[in-house]
């Protein structure tokens, strides 16, 4: 561990046992400063137990996983031991809402509560990719008229599809000079802070995607941009706050973009695998080709120019004949021959457009040029080299706008066990870490060398035989639930559950350890698993009519307050019709309206319902009694056309192994748990989960596995009891 920065002030006899030699303050104290700041504030063990394994990660150089429930406070777990080492620390998120809340509200109070024990207040810096802040090379560019080589775009690169007709040329103009205006003001130009903002398409032609940056060094801009300013700051900032996209674009790059540092920390852990895998994949789409070739036009002959065009015209030949999906025989003819002419097409072009040279007049615009075309050649070679660790697919959405060839890696496991770890510490944390109520299966997808679970003791598997099968689960006659106020007339039991703390056995491995801290929240007492075991096995797409019915009596028992998240767009859309058909509640349907505002009328109006689809398993925060009942109409395992979980789980088959159990029940975990996660949200809440999948309980390969990744909830398969607890909640 390198040494901590000094705090002012020496030390004295009578400091804490947790302050380090020489005054300096420890990670304890720091968020005990922080936690005495806040009115009422008090010390939650979670959180101290989690600062206190960071600091001895750090201090042994030791990797470390932590998985920390909602309400543990984890962000001040983790920032107060971040401020022991010396700068910068990085921390990086999945979502742009904990990203805010990190650098609008914790960071700034932690600062103003550990100034005077620091002797100075820390500093903490953004860091997000080059094209969220204005390049003012793009803007000096641009024209207040539209771009030529936008002015028709093709439908698909236009919401809502169609050319563009003159009244949207005048809007884009008037977007771009209130760019202008704001380029005079902003002292970031970071796009998060233009109000009110331009759309996409007006953003693109003012930003710079890193790739087609000439750099500093070259751009006559170079002294005053804003993309090079953000990462000065961030040199010189305590705490660096980036997101996981950023972070696995500069782990592919080398590492050059994020500053140098000896603490990464990781919030949100469960998504960086997905997000490497999104920065390592590739595509080639017809409309790019095109634009690519009007953009490189000026610099080359027309017949290289036309080579361009025609690959771009082959390419949408090869996709309008090929079925959507994975390519399991390789590429297809038509676009094995579109990307052979495309890297033909791009590599004269390369060699014709030459090196940019210092006399360039336009050193910008040639190497905006040089990077499309260079990545479009790179792209095409690698789908025609067909390797056994990339996969290729066709993207042929629904309505038909976009068409695309698209590559990605087989798995990043070793990308990450090779570029994230090495020269620093790393913790990885999040809500949703022990899947299956152990470590190591998100261990090796973030590139851990994790042990193979223990077997299970003779007794132990003899008492997992004996309970698989027990539906009601009701064990001796005592009261349950207090909290949700429901006397089951008996303790239900979940087969293969956590135990009632709901605590992880710790896991380790080379150069890792790990830790569970638990949750503030009292499970079993705020609220109820229930599994409609009595329900038939799901087996056509959209909402069965059973499932229908028993949706329609849990909703009425509590009379609104549902949150429901299902497993596809048709099912949402059946479930919000028959609720508006046989009911008089309130129904919000995901698509009908923003998202926002729909999470505002669900949580304003408290007899309200709000259906949707995935992005409302993990983005939807409502405390209090305005969502109670949390439905999930099946359990969300991938799609059979998913291409990568499909192409990985075929891995698996074809090394002898299950590709469903290895691939296929994990994802299933991480989503249940975060849709699960969406009915405690503080420590007055109280409710029920009603999963309307019986595969849960009556699984017995996977069912076990799911139930322990779960909160540990009182659990039940008795639909009166689950009715019961609604209809007491309704009365209070």
């Amino acid at each position: 561990m390198t040494p901590p920065r000094t705090a002012a002030g020496p030390s004295t006899p009578s400091a804490r046992s947790g302050r380090r030699r020489g005054g300096r303050p420890s990670g304890t104290e720091l968020l005990a400063a922080a936690v005495g700041a806040v009115p009422g504030g008090a010390t939650r063990p979670g959180q101290q137990q989690m600062t206190e394994a960071i600091e001895r990660s750090v201090a042994a150089r030791e990797h470390l996983l932590v998985q920390a429930g909602t309400g543990t406070g984890k962000s001040l777990g983790y920032l107060a031991p971040a401020l022991t080492v010396d700068g910068p620390v990085v921390v990086s998120t999945a979502t742009l809402a904990l990203q805010s809340q990190l650098v609008e509200h914790d960071l700034p109070r932690l600062a103003d509560a550990v100034e005077p024990l620091l002797g100075r207040r820390p500093t903490f810096a953004v860091l997000k990719g080059r094209h969220h802040y204005l390049c003012l090379a793009q803007l000096d560019n641009s024209t207040e008229d539209e771009p030529e080589d936008t002015l028709f775009d093709a439908p698909a690169e236009r919401p809502g599809g169609g050319t563009k007709w003159l009244g949207e040329a005048g809007r884009m103009g008037k977007q771009i000079q209130r760019l202008r205006d704001w380029a005079e003001k902003t002292d970031t130009g970071d796009r998060d802070e233009l109000d009110p903002g331009v759309d996409d398409q007006a953003w693109r032609l003012v930003s710079m995607p890193a790739r087609e940056c000439v750099g500093a060094s070259r751009c006559p801009f170079g002294q005053e941009c804003f993309a090079e300013a953000s990462r000065a700051r961030a040199r010189e900032a305590d705490v660096v706050v980036t997101n996981h996209s950023l972070l696995a674009v500069d782990m592919l790059a080398g590492r050059h973009i994020v500053p140098p540092h000896k603490l990464l920390i990781v919030d949100e852990a469960h998504e960086l695998a997905d997000r490497v895998s999104s920065a390592a994949q590739a595509e080639l789409v017809p409309e790019q080709i095109d634009r690519s070739a009007r953009r490189a036009r000026p610099l080359l002959r027309p017949d290289v120019a036309d080579r361009l065009t025609e690959a771009g015209d082959a390419l949408a030949v090869g996709l309008a004949e090929a079925p959507a999906g994975r390519l399991t025989g390789g590429l297809p003819g038509p676009l094995r021959e579109a990307c052979t002419l495309l890297d033909a097409a791009t590599r004269a072009a390369l060699d014709a457009i030459g090196d940019i040279k210092a006399d360039d007049p336009d050193p910008v615009r040639k190497q905006q040029a040089k990077a499309v075309l260079d990545e479009l050649s790179t792209t095409a070679q690698r789908l025609l080299e067909e390797a056994d660790h990339d996969v290729a697919w066709v993207e042929k959405p629904d309505n038909g706008s976009r068409r695309a060839l698209v590559v990605a890696p087989l798995s990043v496991a070793g990308t990450l066990a090779t570029h994230l770890y090495d020269e620093r510490t790393v913790v990885a944390t999040s809500a949703t870490l022990a899947l299956g109520g152990r470590f190591d299966t998100v261990a090796r997808a973030l590139g851990l060398e994790a042990p193979p679970p223990a077997p299970p003791s003779p007794a132990a598997a003899a008492l997992a035989t004996a309970t698989a099968g027990r539906s009601t689960g009701v064990v001796g006659g005592g009261t349950a639930v207090g909290a949700a106020g429901v006397d089951a007339g008996g303790v239900a039991s979940a087969p293969g559950s956590r135990a009632a703390t709901g605590v992880v056995p710790a896991t380790s491995g080379p150069g890792w350890s790990s830790l569970d801290v638990g949750s503030p929240f009292d499970y079993a007492r705020q609220g109820i698993l229930y599994v409609a075991a009595h329900l038939p096995r799901p087996s056509v797409s959209g909402l069965p009519e059973a499932a229908g019915e028993e949706l329609l009596r849990l909703v009425g028992a509590l009379g609104g307050r549902t949150l429901g998240l299902f497993s596809s767009r048709r099912a949402a859309q059946q479930a919000a019709e028959l609720l508006r058909a046989r009911t008089d509640l309130p129904v919000l349907l995901q698509g009908e309206e923003a998202l926002p505002l729909l999470v505002r009328r669900f949580r304003e109006e408290r007899s309200s319902c709000l259906f949707g689809v995935m992005s409302l398993w993990q983005g939807v925060d409502v405390p209090g009694d305005s969502c109670q009942l949390v439905v999930i109409d099946r359990l969300p395992f991938p799609r059979p056309d998913e291409p990568l979980a499909a192409a990985r789980a075929a891995a698996v088959d074809a090394g002898g192994g299950s590709g469903f159990s290895a691939v296929s029940v994990p994802i299933a975990a991480v989503r249940l748990a975060q849709g699960v996660g969406r009915l405690i949200r503080a420590t007055g809440d109280r409710g029920v989960v009603a999963v309307l999948d019986s595969r849960l309980e009556t699984a017995r390969g996977y069912g076990p596995f799911l139930r322990r990744s779960l909160p540990p909830f009182w659990y039940t398969t008795r639909p009166e009891v689950a009715r019961g607890a609604l209809e007491r909640l309704a009365k209070l």
